[in-house]
């Protein structure tokens, strides 16, 4: 499939699936690869022939949605919001957590993926934070859609490339080398403290009450604003009377959101409000 091609494809299917377009423009070439492998796959001999295809196979949405996830991941991605987190915002919740009475400090990874994400919180509170509050432990949900990268996520081996922004000194430490240096294990003690469930935020928020909840390059990137809200509101209802939000960096709350406020450590770092739920 030509780029022009897929590019008015998705732009004729996003909206028809909750999604939107200038979220997918500078990674679009994943969700074509997947769609013209599928066309081919069907035997469609066009782009044009496979909307067709989707009109008169309603189920087929389903599969479309899912070569519409977006997988791109690395530990430590985004250095500064992970450093913010250990130094500042991850002493504040564990002080928060302790004074509640809490023993955990429980946490929810929102599109986890294949776990980079999670186990990079795992790492910075084992090796800085868990000397300091040792009457804390730390608990991470991480939930995404697609089964399939959930079992890579539970595997912990990684190319290299996916910890390139890690300290020096964390890759030596915290992995054992695979293959002449191309990929990394995770070691399995610092597995231990990260759980992983098939959930679609879409379909509403996880049991519990959580303490700090990541939600990054998904739903305020991917999503039309009106589910955005929704989503929102999933959000706020999970979250601890004082707990914190971290989206991306490149994503803003929707228009006229309420029920968080920006913290002094950057626009990534939302704080709820208490008294005031999201529309």
């Amino acid at each position: 499939m030509k780029d022009i091609e897929c590019v008015q494809f998705l732009q004729w299917a996003l909206p028809q699936m909750r999604m939107r377009w200038p979220g997918f423009r500078k990674v679009r070439r994943q969700a074509c690869k997947r769609v013209g492998r599928r066309i081919r796959e069907l035997q469609l001999p066009t782009e044009s022939a496979y909307r067709s295809y989707l009109e008169a196979h309603p189920d087929e949405w389903q599969i479309l949605d899912r070569m519409c996830q977006i997988t791109i991941s690395r530990f430590y991605r985004d250095r500064n919001v992970f450093t913010e987190l250990e130094k500042s915002i991850l002493p504040l919740l564990a002080e928060s957590a302790l004074a509640a009475g809490h023993t955990t400090l429980d946490c929810w990874c929102v599109g986890g993926a294949s776990g980079e994400e999670p186990y990079t919180l795992a790492l910075i509170w084992e090796h800085t934070l868990q000397q300091r509050f040792p009457g804390l432990t730390i608990r991470i949900l991480a939930t995404d859609a697609n089964p399939q990268i959930l079992e890579r996520a539970k595997r912990a081996v990684y190319p290299v490339s996916a910890l390139k922004d890690l300290p020096p000194a964390w890759q030596k430490h915290y992995f054992v080398e695979q293959n002449e240096g191309k990929t990394y294990r995770l070691r399995s003690d610092y597995k231990e403290g990260v759980e992983y469930r098939c959930h679609d935020i879409r379909d509403g928020p996880v049991k519990g009450k959580y303490w700090l909840v990541f939600c990054r390059n998904l739903t305020f990137t991917y999503f039309a604003e009106d589910l955005q809200k929704e989503i929102l509101q999933y959000l706020w209802d999970a979250m601890e009377s004082t707990a914190v939000l971290v989206v991306g960096v490149h994503e803003t709350l929707p228009t006229e959101a309420t029920g968080f406020s920006t913290l002094p450590q950057g626009t990534v770092f939302y704080q709820k409000e208490i008294d005031v739920s999201p529309p």
